[in-house]
């Protein structure tokens, strides 16, 4: 039996990493004090969670795995901003590096707003490259929203700090680029690189969105981020369309 108090045994389960659950379970698992066990069993329960979500990233790794034997800059792309009634459409190109294991990574309406941002910086700093691509509203109107996504998506390829040699595409086939493209539906959700992608995307607009809401409170974008939510629509047809608000989008509502 461990001489540590319980209590000491569980401050320091707090404090440790979870590469360092291994040596935590080892140490203490003999101890026999039922307090200890509680806490034992919650360390491995972490553990389990820690082992299937590894797995899952694995899985999640096997597009970029087939095409790193040949290339070392796969581009994954994804967009966020299509649906919106006002605000930009956004796109991201993200180049990871081949011994990228970021945990957690998902299609980004499966994460939380928090995860969102906790893995936002994680990619930023672990990336080779992320490069973003924004249209906006006016643009929208002009040339359509699925040709604006386009020419998001070739902004952020464009900017991209080292060309990639090969884009994993969240299901569309981007024209005008002539970049190998291998375009995977629902590839947010399938691909570590689109994953990543999206997540950049969407955290970048909804930045965006928020900074709007400074400029256009009556609209609550912070909170709505440009969507047709039952308050922005009532609030369109209350003070009308603001500078931001996709003209081609809002008929209906005004």
């Amino acid at each position: 039996m461990s001489e540590k108090k319980i209590s000491e045994i569980q401050q320091e389960y707090k404090q440790i990493d979870t590469n360092e659950l291994p040596s935590f379970i080892a140490e203490y698992i003999n101890d026999g004090r039922p307090g200890v066990s509680k806490i034992i069993g919650v360390a491995q329960k972490r553990m389990e969670k820690l082992r299937i979500e590894c797995e899952r990233i694995e899985k999640l790794k096997e597009y970029e795995k087939n095409l790193w034997t040949d290339y070392e800059y796969i581009g994954g792309i994804d967009e966020v901003g299509r649906g919106p009634l006002a605000g930009p459409v956004v796109a991201a190109c993200v180049i990871l590096p081949k011994d990228c294991s970021i945990l957690y990574i998902n299609d980004s309406k499966k994460l939380s707003a928090a995860k969102r941002e906790e893995l936002y910086d994680t990619i930023m700093k672990e990336a080779v490259s992320v490069s973003i691509g924004v249209v906006s509203e006016a643009r929208i109107d002009e040339i359509n929203i699925l040709q604006a996504t386009y020419e998001a998506m070739r902004q952020a390829i464009s900017e991209a700090k080292v060309e990639p040699q090969v884009l994993l595409n969240d299901a569309v086939t981007i024209p005008g680029v002539q970049i190998k493209q291998v375009p995977i539906i629902k590839g947010d959700a399938k691909s570590i690189s689109i994953g990543a992608a999206s997540i950049i995307a969407k955290v970048t607009r909804d930045r965006m969105m928020v900074e709007y809401e400074n400029i256009y409170p009556e609209y609550h974008f912070a909170s709505n981020k440009g969507y047709g939510s039952a308050e922005h629509i009532a609030a369109l047809k209350e003070f009308g369309p603001c500078p931001i608000h996709r003209r081609s989008f809002i008929g209906n509502f005004v």
